[in-house]
C-alpha cells in the first residue's frame, strides 16, 4: 500500500460532497470503492484510512493483551464511531454532518497525510496544529537526517 503524502484544501459543495484528493485515491488503490472516517482520539479532526487499513487494526487488537477497558475504549470510540464513505463517479465522498460539526469543519476541509491514515480537518484548526507542531519538533531537535542516523546506527550495532 501507498503511503498518504502532502495537505490538500477542498471546498464542500452546497450538497455536503468534497473530492478526495486524487493522490489519496491512488493510494488507497484501483480497488477500493471508498473510505473509512472516525473522530481522532487525540485531534480536532476526523481520521480517514481504507476499510483493509481498519481490518489490520482490529487483527491487530486481538494479538495484544489489552484490558477490557482499552479494548471497550478502542471498540466504542474507533469502531463504533466509525462511517464508510463511498465514492460517487467523480471521486466524492459526503461527509456526514455530526461528524463535520463535532470537528468544526464549515466550507472547506484539509486532508492531511500520515503515511498509512490520513486526517481531514478545518483548514484554521490544522494551521494552528501545524504551527504548534512544528514549534515542538524544532524545541526536541527532530530531524530526518537523526531519524535515519539512528535507524542506520542501530541496524549497524544489530550486526556487529
Amino acid at each position: 500500500m501507498a503511503v498518504f503524502l502532502s495537505s490538500f484544501v477542498n471546498k464542500i459543495d452546497k450538497k455536503g460532497r468534497v473530492s478526495v484528493p486524487a493522490s489519496f485515491r491512488a493510494a488507497l488503490g484501483a480497488d477500493t470503492s471508498g473510505i473509512v472516517v472516525f473522530r481522532s482520539l487525540q485531534h480536532e479532526a476526523l481520521d480517514g484510512c481504507s476499510i483493509a487499513h481498519l481490518e489490520l487494526l482490529s487483527q491487530s487488537l486481538e494479538k495484544q493483551d489489552l484490558s477490557p477497558e482499552v479494548f471497550d475504549l478502542i471498540e466504542t470510540t474507533i469502531f463504533g464511531g466509525a462511517v464508510q464513505l463511498p465514492f460517487d463517479g467523480e471521486g466524492r465522498i459526503s461527509l456526514p454532518q455530526a461528524l463535520i460539526a463535532g470537528v468544526g469543519i464549515t466550507e472547506e476541509v484539509a486532508f492531511v497525510g500520515r503515511r498509512k491514515t490520513f486526517q481531514i480537518w478545518n483548514p484554521a484548526t490544522l494551521a494552528a496544529h501545524e504551527s504548534e507542531a512544528r514549534s515542538k519538533a524544532r524545541a526536541k531537535d527532530i530531524s530526518l537526517s537523526k531519524i535515519i542516523a539512528a535507524v542506520t546506527q542501530s541496524a549497524n550495532g544489530d550486526a556487529a
